[in-house]
């Protein structure tokens, strides 16, 4: 059960990598009174978030909202686009490329997954999670299939797990090189709204999207946005679907309503979200996230320890993973943290269990707000155990003090 009566003095400092830090005036938004989702000043909200969507997406082509987790929408985009028995190949760069594999399996698909094959002298049980999407890799399977036998390709824009983003733009032109028919898919749930994501320039046919990483609400929406080529696969694509199915909302969406009850006073929070990254400006937004990952990376360069992600061109703007010295347990660590100073840090998932912890940079957060985190982790790798060959705070303070701020 949940213990209400405890109330610690100050803010909790919510650093995982989603759900991330919520705005104020978000949370406001959100305790509006509840509206008729059949009514007119519904459906002036519904058009409103759907082209907003639109644009954080940089696409001109449908957007759908699903009342449900980016888990939700994982499985929208594979249900609506293809069939019993069809194959995809996905490509694992962490947890998250792990479990959409596994959830492509558990609907009947062929799956076969892909990795970087290689030495890690850091993590020598996966050393493909320090690093992104090879896209050589994919243009050399999809040679190997000259009957077109592989329906879709599935990748991570940015891997919650590890830190790494990968260059989607790349993968479309591995796909294009190899004159391959197959469906591109991008789960970039960590991505939006944090790095530049290109739907349409980038010829991504189905992306994922979440609502509590950088659009910084709380979880329980999530989105599919689509290409025209994906729409006319999913008239001949069949596996089952009902809640998840496009067409029906594509149809109801047009006048701003949905087939179903949607999340209506999440709705109120997506549409200040998106006046708030449309006010900012999405260049200024993808600047923040740069510097405030910069500022992180300088803190655990000083500490001596490796950061999760290896190749630097591919590090993520929303979060930051770091690998603790052998020996060391990052749960231990993330836990006296928290017990001590108020802070949550993501914890090491699937094959990193133990080995690192994840420092979110999204969301509601500020310099400063980054700064404290960082002094609650030196604190606390501290008082484990840990020896650090310099203060990461001070590092940080003296790159935030330095870099230039990009103003709207």
């Amino acid at each position: 059960m949940l213990n209400l009566d405890f109330h610690p003095s100050g803010r909790h400092f919510l650093q995982v990598p989603g759900p991330s830090p919520v705005p104020d005036r978000i949370l406001r938004a959100i305790s509006l009174p509840t509206i008729d989702h059949r009514g007119p000043e519904f459906a002036r909200l519904g058009l409103s978030v759907l082209s907003g969507l639109q644009a954080v997406f940089k696409t001109r082509h449908p957007v759908i909202v699903y009342a449900a987790s980016g888990t939700g929408a994982w499985e929208a985009a594979l249900c609506n686009t293809l069939s019993p028995g069809d194959q995809v190949l996905m490509y694992e760069t962490g947890h998250f490329a792990s479990l959409w594999a596994r959830m492509a399996m558990r609907l009947g698909l062929s799956t076969e997954l892909l990795s970087w094959q290689g030495e890690d002298a850091y993590l020598p049980q996966a050393p493909g999670w320090r690093r992104g999407v090879q896209p050589q890799l994919i243009e050399e399977r999809l040679r190997r299939d000259p009957h077109h036998r592989i329906k879709a390709v599935c990748v991570v824009h940015n891997e919650t797990s590890t830190g790494v983003t990968s260059d989607i733009a790349a993968v479309r032109s591995a796909v294009d090189a190899a004159r391959h028919p197959a469906l591109l898919m991008v789960d970039t749930i960590s991505g939006l709204a944090c790095a530049d994501y290109r739907h349409d320039e980038w010829g991504v046919d189905v992306a994922v999207g979440g609502s509590q990483k950088g659009l910084m609400l709380p979880p329980g929406i999530s989105f599919n946005a689509l290409s025209p080529r994906a729409l006319d696969v999913m008239k001949t694509a069949t596996l089952p679907r009902a809640f998840w199915a496009w067409d029906e909302m594509i149809a109801m969406n047009k006048d701003g309503y949905w087939p179903y009850t949607p999340s209506t006073n999440l709705l109120y929070g997506l549409s200040e979200s998106l006046e708030m990254l449309q006010t900012e400006g999405l260049e200024h937004v993808f600047a923040r996230h740069q510097r405030w990952g910069g500022g992180v990376r300088a803190a655990v360069s000083a500490w001596g320890l490796p950061i999760q992600c290896a190749d630097p061109a591919r590090y993520s703007p929303a979060l930051t993973g770091v690998i603790v010295p052998g020996g060391v347990d990052a749960d231990a660590v993330r836990r006296l943290i928290h017990e001590r100073f108020d802070l949550s840090l993501g914890t090491g998932l699937g094959k990193l269990k133990g080995r690192m912890f994840r420092i979110g940079h999204l969301g509601s957060s500020n310099d400063l707000t980054l700064l404290a985190t960082l002094a609650g982790c030196e604190m606390g790798l501290k008082q484990v155990g840990v020896a650090l060959a310099a203060s990461g705070v001070q590092a940080a303070m003296d790159y935030f003090s330095a870099a230039r701020m990009s103003r709207p």
